[in-house]
């Protein structure tokens, strides 16, 4: 098998080997060169301990001595090295209580999570690859290392793991790893917030966040986010739709560009449809006030998985307005602009597009035209660069107060007033015109 090495990682290896040890590459670089991808960095194992490698280095950084990595610096660049080891006994579900340094390559590569992920490689030995990883690549197949039960025991995050690399390769999960995540996916209540959350952002922004699906399967989102399940749960009978709340969400990430905020969107955007769902008379069920139902969601969710404030508040607001009805008139969509946001209200396109196209054919032609409509009137606006916002509007407070308004609470009150006139007639929005016309709001 043809794994080119870069030029680097060559040298780190041969200055080891020439020293009497053993070191390969390992793990995510090799499976991605045995794919045929282009690794994003390159990790490798040794049977030296972090002291010699230390030693035959000129700068090296202690990032996991106690674990036995050492990163060696290469022009600015680092190169993770880690001594082969035998992980002791794991109490937390995430951490081994010790680790033990080891000669073997067998017994470092046997700890590892998957198959795909346990194979190491040099140029004097080739491929080395004890437990079927390469099999199991061309089979498209995730398969924990040894027996399943023992690698999620260990490390229970390994589970969702499991799914993101199956999202990330378009891979299905071999039957006995999927089985023993159902078994086992209670475990996840060990882990950190942070560290679910890295996971489900990966799987999302993966080329098929639909695989969501398998955690649901598996009872990983009962679990991590149980607002899902209840997604998949509620049915939805409506001439618009054709899939149950859940479905429509996968779909609807399936349909949009793979984002961290769009594909987050869409996973939450209907996410309070299952609390606010009604059936009329005729068997027609409705989920009037979703959108701000499922906002709330996110406030909580988002706070519970530990996001960053900027992300919350950007989902939040494009879930609160992701099925706000916007007028395709000019005077409409300067007022959609001020109230949704300058900031969100192109992503906005994207978001109700994906959410259509996850919906039935009912209506869509419609549907399209109104949203290109939309989208059309929104670029004649930024074009003539109207006024949408107090940013952009011609006067300020402190222009208002030197033409003789007093200080206070009603200053505010008046730019709002001609911020509204602005919307409807952006001709107005100059500094005589508005000064003019302030006049009849006191």
């Amino acid at each position: 098998m043809d794994i080119k090495l870069p030029d680097k990682v060559k040298y780190i290896i041969t200055k080891i080997e020439d020293a009497g040890y053993e070191a390969y590459a390992v793990g995510g670089c090799v499976r991605d060169s045995v794919i045929g991808r282009t690794p994003d960095d390159w990790d490798i194992t040794t049977s030296a301990e972090p002291r010699q490698v230390k030693a035959l280095f000129r700068r090296t950084v202690d990032t996991g001595i106690r674990h036995g990595t050492v990163t060696v610096m290469l022009e600015k660049e680092g190169f993770e090295v880690t001594t082969y080891r035998i992980d002791g006994e794991y109490e937390d579900g995430r951490h081994p209580k010790e680790v033990i340094f080891t000669g073997r390559l067998e017994e470092d590569l046997r700890r590892r999570d998957f198959t795909i992920n346990a194979m190491a490689y040099n140029e004097r030995s080739g491929l080395v690859d004890l437990f079927g990883g390469a099999e199991d690549i061309r089979n498209r197949t995730v398969r924990c290392v040894g027996k399943a039960e023992e690698r999620f025991d260990e490390d229970a995050l390994r589970m969702m793991r499991a799914v993101r690399f199956s999202a990330q390769l378009g891979y299905s999960i071999e039957a006995g790893t999927a089985a023993a995540i159902k078994k086992m996916a209670g475990n996840l209540k060990k882990i950190s917030a942070e560290r679910i959350r890295t996971e489900l952002v990966k799987l999302l922004v993966s080329p098929h966040p639909d695989h969501l699906r398998i955690c649901y399967e598996t009872g990983i989102t009962k679990m991590v986010l149980p607002e899902f399940d209840r997604c998949m749960e509620t049915v939805q009978n409506n001439p618009h739709h054709c899939y149950t709340v859940g479905e429509h969400i996968l779909q609807s990430m399936r349909k949009v560009r793979c984002d961290k905020v769009l594909r987050l969107t869409m996973l939450m955007h209907d996410i309070g449809k299952p609390e606010t769902k009604t059936t009329d008379g005729e068997g027609t069920d409705h989920f009037h006030g979703h959108a701000a139902v499922s906002a709330e969601i996110v406030e909580n969710v988002f706070r519970r998985l530990k996001f960053d404030n900027d992300t919350l508040r950007t989902v939040e607001r494009l879930v609160l307005y992701h099925d706000y009805d916007i007028n395709p008139a000019p005077g409409g969509v300067r007022r959609a602009v001020h109230k949704i946001g300058e900031d969100i209200f192109p992503l906005l396109f994207e978001v109700k597009r994906a959410d259509m196209l996850a919906q039935s054919e009912y209506q869509r032609e419609e549907k399209e035209n109104r949203l290109e409509q939309v989208k059309a009137v929104y670029g004649e606006v930024i074009r003539q660069r109207d006024c949408v916002s107090l940013r952009t509007l011609a006067v300020t407070g402190k222009d208002l107060m030197d033409a003789g308004m007093k200080p206070g609470k009603e200053i505010g009150q008046v730019l709002g007033k001609l911020l509204e006139a602005v919307l409807e007639n952006p001709e107005k929005n100059t500094k005589e015109e508005l000064l003019k016309l302030y006049e009849y709001f006191l």
